[in-house]
């Protein structure tokens, strides 16, 4: 019988999770209910089966802390709630230990596919300028949507961020 350690087991699902919500999102631009709760059981039940119940109250507070800081991106019109949701679920299925790999990493792997976005797309400088109006305007309006750069405007750049989840 393979033993296999917890740790590869909550990494790979977290990540077989994280690919599976990027595969919805690129294809359908969205991350369904169907993809992110029962990836959220699984996740707890996974912690609760491998390390009881402390286990299982250590990667609710994983989820917990992923979730509440890609909320403040939703709430702030930069992020769908499907982003909020996948990375509500990664972060119950990988576990507390690694919750600040998870958001350092997410965060950085976002910023480089945006940049690389904004390039190919031809629409660096507008989007460096945007990155100026959107700090400036959240330094002054706080958490609110900028009335013009944020998700419901169809001409700002979209990345699918469930790719940026996943790598």
């Amino acid at each position: 019988m393979i033993n296999l350690q917890p740790e590869f087991t909550y990494l790979t699902t977290a990540a077989a999770c994280a690919l599976v919500g990027s595969v919805t999102d690129v294809k359908t631009r969205r991350i369904p209910n169907f993809v992110t709760f029962p990836s959220i059981l699984l996740g707890l039940a996974l912690h609760l089966a491998i390390g009881g119940w402390k286990q299982f109250l250590l990667a609710l507070a994983a989820g917990l802390i992923c979730g509440v800081a890609f909320l403040l991106f939703y709430i702030a019109g930069g992020m769908g709630a499907g982003d909020v949701k996948l990375m509500t679920a990664v972060g119950c299925i990988a576990g507390l230990p690694h919750v600040p790999y998870l958001l350092v990493l997410t965060a950085l792997s976002g910023g480089v596919m945006a940049l690389c976005l904004a390039v190919a797309r031809g629409r660096l400088q507008q989007t460096i300028s945007n990155v100026g109006a959107i700090a400036t305007h959240h330094s002054q309006e706080g958490l609110a949507p900028h009335p013009d750069i944020n998700l419901s405007n169809a001409s700002t750049l979209r990345l699918p961020y469930a790719l940026a989840i996943a790598s």
